[in-house]
């Protein structure tokens, strides 16, 4: 059986992204499902990305900072 890529201190130093990103996923979803603005695809778009950018960034973030830790 494959160990994980990471072994449980990294994951606990990383973890502490998971917070902003789950609030991010939260307020992406309100934003997809319940947006009390009025239908607009430039305004939806434009808010969307500014969801979805960082929530990519911050994965890409943990990833690497996971990586390097674990190098380290």
């Amino acid at each position: 059986m494959a160990d994980s890529a990471f072994d449980r201190e990294t994951l606990l130093d990383v973890s502490v992204n998971l917070v902003p990103m789950v609030i991010i996923l939260f307020f992406t979803l309100l934003l997809l499902f319940a947006s009390p603005f009025a239908p607009n695809l430039f305004l939806d778009v434009v808010a969307l990305g500014l969801h979805l950018v960082p929530f990519v960034l911050l994965g890409l973030l943990t990833y690497v900072s996971a990586t390097v830790i674990e190098k380290g």
